[in-house]
């Protein structure tokens, strides 16, 4: 089975679906067949994307993006850093 990548837009418009059909008293497990997902991807969207509005969505993804290229500037720094600093502690 391929691996579907969903945008943040369409998170949030699936999660809102399954907010009306659970409302109107269907089962959870019931709700992520019918919306094409597991339970386990439901709850992850649920803590990740609930409540948020559609931009907010935009700009959390902006973020865990920007977030992710920072760690690894950093990771690269430190390790250019640390190279640089061996021939300096000596083994004279």
């Amino acid at each position: 089975m391929a691996i579907k990548r969903h945008t943040p837009e369409q998170i949030i418009f699936k999660l809102r679906e399954a907010d009306v059909a659970l409302a109107q008293g269907a089962r959870v497990a019931d709700v992520c067949r019918q919306l094409g997902i597991t339970e386990q991807t439901y709850y992850r969207w649920r803590k990740e994307y609930g409540g948020l509005k559609t931009s907010q969505a935009r700009q959390l993804k902006s973020l865990k993006r920007e977030n992710s290229r920072l760690k690894k500037l950093v990771a690269d720094l430190s390790l250019d850093k640390q190279i640089l600093s061996e021939p300096l502690k000596g083994n004279f």
